[in-house]
């Protein structure tokens, strides 16, 4: 079964020529969120970890958000061959690598961002922050792509985002040990932009995607993901010399809690695990909509906090259940309203080809 694209916006958005729609293979979608599932999962355990046992830099844990780009090296280079032997174009047009550029450097002050405030907030309060993403993304979806909502995709909004509040009542206001009212209340503002940036990245890169003058291919998305993390990470890069970060990487793995060892282990998985984060979003808006990509992250914040109860033995509450419960019920019901969309298509298609038979 296929899905049909939705990265490109109504042609009410200007008069700009958009690239054809495309089918996408559901595999396709799959393996996206797949990536966005184990990065948006296995990511924040292991930051927590880091800081958990020992790390404290702030621009080393956003710098690592993005560094692990050198891994799409690998299936770049599969993509160049093959391309290659085809005769298919392969390089991503100027303006899309300007773009990348731009998104990179604001992802990497988001990354920043979002360290920044998991550093000085519990984990219930950054998470029910930063999932406030979706009902951002939704709103800059409305104004920037001109996002069309059905019943169903409102009813998802609704759900997850109430879904999401109950992950913060039941610590709601709590204020770590040896944090500030000041620290307390500048974390809270800085990870509520961080998700406010993040819903607004979103909507861009699908209209970047929805304005290329050339057809978008999955080579293309990967080249404008290799942009994107390399210029975030070039921005993470001159914090983390600035705050002299690089020399204290060996000082603060010597005194890591369980050891030198796992310390540079804990660095390059939160690297690669981050990494996979990327690929999946950009993928995943390129396949479907920003929308259904902030939609999918909100589904997987639940899961976050059964991963943490599993791993660091945290109480799973009432709370956290009915809060997966919402979530799963907002992600079935975006599903299936995009299953009637798509099967109302197909069956007007059917309906409308015996009429131009006869013609």
């Amino acid at each position: 079964m296929d899905i049909e694209r939705a990265a490109a916006p109504s042609s009410d958005v200007d008069n700009t020529k958009l690239p054809p729609k495309r089918n996408i293979k559901w595999w396709l979608v799959l393996i996206n969120v797949v990536c966005i599932g184990v990065g948006t999962i296995g990511g924040p355990l292991l930051v927590r970890m880091y800081f958990l046992h020992g790390g404290s830099r702030k621009w080393l844990s956003s710098w690592l958000q993005t560094a692990g780009f050198p891994i799409l090296f690998g299936p770049l280079t599969f993509l160049y061959r093959r391309h290659q032997a085809r005769g298919i174009r392969f390089t991503a047009e100027p303006k899309l690598i300007a773009a990348s550029a731009a998104v990179g450097v604001l992802i990497g002050l988001d990354n920043f961002m979002y360290s920044h405030g998991l550093s000085t907030l519990p984990v219930s309060t950054s998470s029910l922050l930063f999932s406030t993403q979706l009902a951002f993304t939704a709103f800059f979806a409305l104004i920037i792509v001109r996002q069309k909502f059905t019943p169903y995709s409102i009813n998802a909004v609704v759900l997850m985002t109430l879904g999401a509040v109950l992950l913060g009542m039941r610590k709601g206001g709590d204020r770590p040990a040896g944090v500030s009212n000041a620290e307390y209340l500048l974390g809270f503002i800085i990870t509520l932009g961080a998700a406010a940036m993040l819903g607004f990245l979103l909507p861009c890169i699908e209209l970047t995607y929805a304005k290329a003058s050339k057809v978008i291919n999955y080579a293309v998305v990967m080249q404008f993901q290799l942009g994107v993390s390399f210029f975030a990470t070039l921005f993470s890069t001159v914090g983390m010399i600035a705050n002299k970060d690089f020399q204290a990487i060996s000082r603060e793995a010597k005194a890591f809690d369980i050891g030198e060892g796992k310390y540079y282990l804990v660095i390059v998985f939160v690297a690669l695990t981050f990494q996979l984060v990327y690929i999946g979003s950009l993928g995943l808006v390129f396949c479907t909509s920003s929308l259904f990509t902030g939609v999918v992250t909100a589904t997987l914040l639940p899961l976050t906090e059964i991963a943490a109860v599993i791993f660091f033995k945290e109480k799973f509450t009432g709370e956290k259940g009915l809060s997966l419960a919402l979530c799963l019920w907002g992600f079935a019901s975006y599903f299936y309203g995009a299953y009637r969309i798509e099967k109302k298509q197909k069956e007007n298609i059917k309906t409308q080809t015996p009429e131009a038979e006869v013609k």
